[in-house]
């Protein structure tokens, strides 16, 4: 019986399609993006599309309700990385992002090279 429940613990969220969040910009102001996500065992790939384009999820990880991945993206000729890590609830996965220590240069916004401040916000499944 232990090993029956630890087979459904280990079972995975199903988070296969569109998701969307309203993320806070940096004045505030709510911004969308949509994330669709694929899943294949436990590697997650995918898009993040906000209002200046789409970017490939990579790095992508699910373990149980654990999500993780990376989207690295370009401004002005340097890389960005943004680490985001959630935890899937039903039709909802709470989300924080951060940027990875060293992304973005000086002044690259965030925090620069200081790794800047996490964001939370909430994604929810679409229909």
């Amino acid at each position: 019986m232990l090993f029956v429940l630890c087979a459904v613990a280990a079972v995975a969220a199903d988070i296969n399609g569109k998701w969307v969040a309203q993320i806070p910009g940096r004045d505030g102001t709510p911004m969308e993006q949509t994330f669709m996500f694929k899943v294949a065992g436990d590697q997650v790939t995918g898009t993040l599309t906000t209002q200046q384009g789409s970017q490939e999820i990579s790095e992508g990880k699910l373990s149980g309700n654990d999500l993780s991945f990376a989207v690295v993206t370009k401004r002005n000729e340097r890389e960005m990385k943004n680490l985001y890590k959630g935890v899937v609830s039903g039709t909802e996965i709470q989300f924080t992002r951060t940027r990875a220590p060293g992304a973005g240069g000086q002044g690259g916004g965030g925090g620069g090279g200081r790794g800047g401040a996490p964001v939370t916000f909430t994604a929810k499944k679409a229909s």
